[in-house]
């Protein structure tokens, strides 16, 4: 009982630890009093600021827009490594590609940030291409770091699948392609969407790949937000935090909705198509136990 009531406790200050700083970030953005130590009472005039502030604003909008293609190239360059070190068994060099793929997991974000730095230089150099550094390459950059998360999942994934149906599927005539889309794809989907997601928010959260592979007029959010945090709080980033925080709130909300429904659904067919069976069954004769009667 003692330990039930301490594990209880330890969950509670686990999570107070976690989420009080969001709630009080919540809390002060409606703060009317630019200074954030100072309570000045309740308003909703930093968020009708937001739409002023056309910096901080293009800074989202761009952070998204790196974001979603991130997520885009990071699923399909992992899917395809994934695929390679799981479903080709022996070729040279799997172990050396296997380490290239996981690299960016273990190297830190400087080392990676700089070597990509002086590639974009030394490309400029040789073929004139990037002829600078923007939107592009901060999206190389975030897509070369988040492919190898993707990988791992993906790898994980198609290492539990059973290979039984794909071979049926070819072994009926389907093509290698159609088996992959109609087959394989629909299998590790939640893994797809798992990476999607981590590739989204790891792109939308990094700052120090952008900070050396971004040039003039492609700030994004975390760059505006450090600049401006060093020289004190403003009450528009707590704002704009707090619209990050309800659109990710909403986005997991609908998430976990979706698939309890899903769930839910998957159940109620299960449970249906054994009661039909078994109704099919009662009313079934035994035709082993029934009695022949021969005409006289």
């Amino acid at each position: 009982m003692r330990g039930f009531r301490f594990s209880n406790l330890m969950l509670v200050l686990g999570l107070i630890f976690i989420y009080a700083p969001m709630v009080i970030l919540v809390i002060y953005s409606f703060n009317a009093s630019k200074l954030v130590t100072v309570w000045g009472g309740w308003s909703v005039k930093w968020y009708v600021g937001l739409l002023d502030n056309t910096q901080l604003m293009s800074a989202v909008m761009r952070s998204l827009e790196i974001a979603l293609y991130t997520s885009i190239a990071a699923v399909a360059l992992g899917t395809m490594a994934a695929f390679v070190l799981t479903r080709i068994t022996r070729f040279k060099g799997k172990t050396f590609f296997g380490g290239l793929v996981t690299a960016p997991l273990v190297m830190p974000e400087v080392i990676t940030g700089l070597s990509l730095l002086l590639l974009f230089v030394a490309m400029a150099q040789l073929i004139g291409w990037p002829q600078e550094r923007g939107i592009v390459t901060i999206w190389i950059a975030h897509t070369t770091f988040c492919a190898a998360y993707v990988a791992v999942v993906v790898s994980a994934r198609l290492r539990e699948l059973d290979m039984s149906i794909e071979e049926a599927a070819m072994d009926l005539g389907a093509r290698p392609w159609k088996v992959f889309f109609l087959i394989t794809i629909p299998m590790i989907a939640p893994s797809l969407a798992a990476g999607a997601m981590m590739s989204f928010a790891l792109s939308l959260d990094d700052l120090v790949l952008a900070s050396f592979v971004s040039g003039p007029g492609s700030t994004t959010l975390p760059m505006e937000v450090f600049s401006a945090v060093r020289l004190g709080v403003k009450p528009e980033i707590n704002a704009i935090a707090s619209l990050i925080l309800l659109a990710v709130s909403i986005a997991t909300f609908l998430v976990w909705f979706f698939s309890r429904r899903a769930e839910n659904n998957r159940k109620r067919a299960i449970q249906l198509a054994i009661e039909e069976a078994a109704a099919d069954g009662w009313k079934q004769p035994d035709v082993r136990r029934a009695k022949v009667v021969e005409p006289v």
